[in-house]
């Protein structure tokens, strides 16, 4: 998986820590829903069962396979 030098910085705070590689994949290749930002970069949303059927929020830059950021997404709903 390829990640950006944000995201391998970010993802060592707890909150970011226990997202698992494969929901990240899970997001890339099957996700819910997606938009595409004014800046190129795509969104993308899974439901992840393991986590009690959170939101998995996804950020690829305008490459479609590169990740900026994932996190939790609060507010999303289908």
């Amino acid at each position: 998986m390829k990640v950006t030098a944000y995201f391998a910085a970010i993802r060592t705070r707890p909150d970011r820590a226990i997202i698992k590689d494969e929901w990240i994949e899970r997001a890339i290749r099957t996700p819910v829903r997606e938009v595409m930002q004014r800046d190129g970069r795509i969104r993308r949303w899974v439901r992840v069962p393991e986590m009690h059927d959170r939101f998995l929020r996804v950020i690829l830059l305008a490459d479609g396979e590169t990740v900026h950021n994932a996190f939790f997404d609060r507010g999303f709903t289908l």
